[in-house]
């Protein structure tokens, strides 16, 4: 909880203020009571009825300035807590952007979506209700003892020989809650990994009729968040009736001696009012302070779940290393790497000079994309290094390195914008630099039979686009900013063969400069490149051009006669 109470240091000063606004209108309520007391016993008495008609004035103006200030109280915790929220979000958002892809493993997307919406919603909650019922239910309950033991102290101790009982469940009970609302959490987010899953193959799922079997999975999630939620709804609500009772029990007993001493003339009439006003305020200060710790409960374990991303430490750091010199652009030296114990990459060497192309391809599942995660240093290496122009990757700033690469992955994401704004994606690149680009990835075509062309608005994941329309467009937006690097990832998967034939000589001819990695499937897409690594579990089990490796690499032979010589 102290990374969110940072959060709230620029507000201090309109927090200040809006405390004490809330205490004013707070001693304005409590002084209710003792003014309808004072009435009682020693303005009627008199029969005076211009006396009770200015008292009646002054309760009208203490109810009146009461309302008004908690408005203007309550307005401004409003937003103090919007404001802190909005900038708790930012910088978590910031956060989830920088985290690496070992990070981002760990967490996992599901349980960052849920820590930047439900989780940052019960800080707002609690940060609100803090400014709001938190300053005002702890006077009424401390100010209603004082003004009681002022008007009837032997009734007051009544009242507060219920306060150590009330504090013991409030303990007891916050004590458990916290842990029971983290593992709710954890369990949420479980419940929306599946539901993004099925969100996002809802279509594999129908034309593999399974829908039965995901409604299962869904299900047994949704029980353990019912269950989880029900048992941690059940421990918190045990604070609401039990203080209850006790309160209940306290007013019963003040009722009863009140009315002994009124007889005995120890005490009187309107003082016992007083007391009963007193005491039915005070118990709903005591049902918003159980509130507040339902609120202070789940809030605070929200708070860990945020401060866990907050305080992570940034594990790819730009280091100081020489640069040395090379012929090349990008070199691999004996890289290898492990998501787990295990490794994926194993002892992968190789180099490219600027302007040549590399193509990768092997077997699903070999490493292929591995690479690529590695030289944009999504992922650092477990052994060797990767160097760029003769500096290793780990030397230069990751926003630097990533400008340098156009990259089109096979999945890869499209938004629900326009098409200009999806090749763009915020580079604000000239429209005839977008034209071009969609010209040498085979998309001008289509694309100028769309309604308003670049300016048609696509469905989310562009799903109103075939996959082959879709891919085109990723290629697009990889060359649209002629990049230093291109890299495309598996993503002519879609294409026929004469339209990837088409890409890969616009790809040749225009692009000269460019350094190409293209991973594929297909030998006919990489057969014309530079140079060839062929992957197989994690190793190299070629190198070379289409001719050197027909007559060396087994695998490549392999591949070969089964898509080209069958």
């Amino acid at each position: 909880m102290k990374k969110v109470f940072t959060y709230l240091k620029p507000y201090s000063l309109r927090m200040f203020f809006g405390f004490t606004i809330k205490v004013l209108g707070t001693f304005m309520d409590l002084g209710l009571p003792w003014v309808l007391a004072y009435i009682i016993d020693e303005i009627i008495p008199k029969q005076k009825v211009s006396f009770i008609l200015w008292w009646g004035v002054v309760m009208i103006a203490l109810s009146i300035g009461a309302r008004t200030f908690n408005i203007i109280a309550n307005r401004m915790a409003a937003r103090v807590a919007r404001n802190t929220i909005e900038t708790l979000r930012h910088d978590l958002f910031q956060k989830i952007l920088s985290l690496s892809g070992t990070q981002l493993d760990h967490f996992t997307v599901p349980s960052l979506e849920t820590r930047m919406t439900s989780d940052t919603y019960n800080i707002h909650n609690m940060i609100g209700m803090m400014q709001r019922i938190g300053v005002r239910a702890p006077i009424i309950l401390i100010g209603g003892i004082v003004i009681t033991s002022t008007l009837e102290p032997v009734l007051t101790l009544v009242l507060i020989g219920v306060m150590p009982f009330l504090a013991i469940v409030v303990y007891l009970v916050s004590k458990k809650g916290i842990p029971l609302y983290t593992g709710l959490q954890l369990s949420t987010d479980r419940l929306i990994r599946v539901v993004r899953e099925n969100i996002t193959g809802i279509r594999v799922i129908k034309a593999l009729s399974k829908t039965s079997y995901e409604k299962k999975r869904f299900s047994d999630r949704n029980d353990e968040v019912v269950s989880k939620e029900l048992k941690a709804g059940t421990t918190m609500a045990i604070t609401n009736p039990v203080m209850n009772l006790l309160l209940n029990i306290g007013l019963t007993l003040v009722v009863i001696v009140g009315a002994f001493r009124v007889d005995a003339g120890a005490s009187q009439p309107g003082k016992i009012v007083a007391l009963l006003s007193y005491f039915a305020i005070m118990l709903q200060a005591v049902m918003a302070i159980t509130r507040i710790f339902v609120i202070f409960s789940k809030a605070s374990a929200s708070a860990s779940r945020i401060a866990e991303v907050l305080n992570t430490e940034e594990d790819l750091k730009t280091q100081q290393i020489d640069r040395v010199d090379s012929d090349y652009h990008i070199e691999f030296h004996h890289v290898s790497f492990a998501y787990t114990s295990e490794p994926c990459i194993t002892d992968i060497h190789f180099g490219i000079k600027k302007g040549e192309s590399l193509g990768i391809i092997g077997s699903t599942g070999s490493g292929k994309t591995t690479l690529i995660h590695l030289l944009m240093r999504f992922y650092d290496v477990t052994e060797g290094k990767i160097m760029l122009e003769g500096k290793d990757i780990k030397s230069i700033d990751k926003q630097e390195l990533r400008r340098r690469f156009g990259i089109a992955f096979q999945n890869d994401a499209l938004f629900a914008d326009r098409v200009y704004e999806n090749i763009s994606l915020g580079r604000e690149l000239p429209i005839h630099r977008v034209k071009e680009a969609t010209e040498d990835a085979q998309a001008a075509e289509f694309i100028s039979q769309l309604e308003k062309e670049l300016d048609f608005k696509l469905a989310i994941k562009g799903s109103n686009l075939s996959g082959g329309q879709k891919q085109r467009l990723l290629v697009s937006r990889a060359l649209a900013g002629e990049p230093e690097i291109l890299i495309l990832d598996d993503s002519s998967s879609a294409l026929d063969y004469k339209t990837d034939s088409l890409l890969r000589k616009a790809i040749r001819e225009n692009y000269k400069d460019t350094t190409s990695i293209i991973i594929a499937q297909r030998i006919s897409s990489v057969m014309k490149l530079d140079h060839i690594l062929v992957i197989e579990d994690g190793q190299m089990a070629g190198y070379g051009t289409h001719e050197e490796l027909l007559k060396n690499c087994e695998v490549y032979q392999e591949i070969y006669q089964s898509q080209l010589m069958s």
